[in-house]
């Protein structure tokens, strides 16, 4: 518990003040479009994990944004490896991960489509986390109040 509050302190400190590093940062917003929060991505690259409401095991889809705009679906993780093989029905080898990863194995989508945002629940069921390199991990839903629980991911440039 502590740990969440010291990311929300850190997260809601950074907004108060207006810091923003150069380059990309990944921004969640409600359905309604306010900024709930936004965090710097100077390396282009971030996930989200959830918990696989099939298998109740972690997995991750990873992005890299791109120069052109948008983000890129670039490689899907996961603990358990049905997850990769069944639920994602991955077309090629699934890996194990190299050492350091968090899951167990990875592997190549069998598409890598880009978005421009990216709708998703976040539910506590589900777990849904945002993760930067260099950066605390967010869990999503505790910023969400009410009954719509959709957050709309996108990323945007700062200078």
């Amino acid at each position: 518990m502590r740990s969440l509050v010291a990311i929300a302190v850190t997260l809601a400190g950074l907004l108060a003040t207006g810091c923003a590093a150069p380059g990309p940062a990944v921004t969640v917003r409600d359905a309604e479009g306010a900024l709930l929060t936004r965090v710097p991505a100077p390396g282009g690259a971030f996930a989200v994990s959830y918990r696989n409401s099939l298998y109740g095991t972690l997995a991750e889809e990873r992005y890299r944004v791109q120069d052109e705009g948008g983000f890129r679906l670039v490689e899907l993780a996961a603990d358990q490896l049905a997850v990769l093989e069944e639920y994602y029905a991955v077309p090629g080898p699934v890996a194990a991960a190299p050492d350091g990863d968090r899951r167990n194995w990875v592997a190549q989508p069998s598409q890598h489509p880009v978005f421009g945002d990216l709708s998703i629940a976040a539910t506590a069921l589900g777990e849904r986390t945002l993760l930067v390199p260099g950066h605390p991990p967010v869990p999503l839903p505790p910023l969400v109040a009410g009954t719509d629980v959709t957050v709309v991911l996108d990323v945007e440039e700062s200078r």
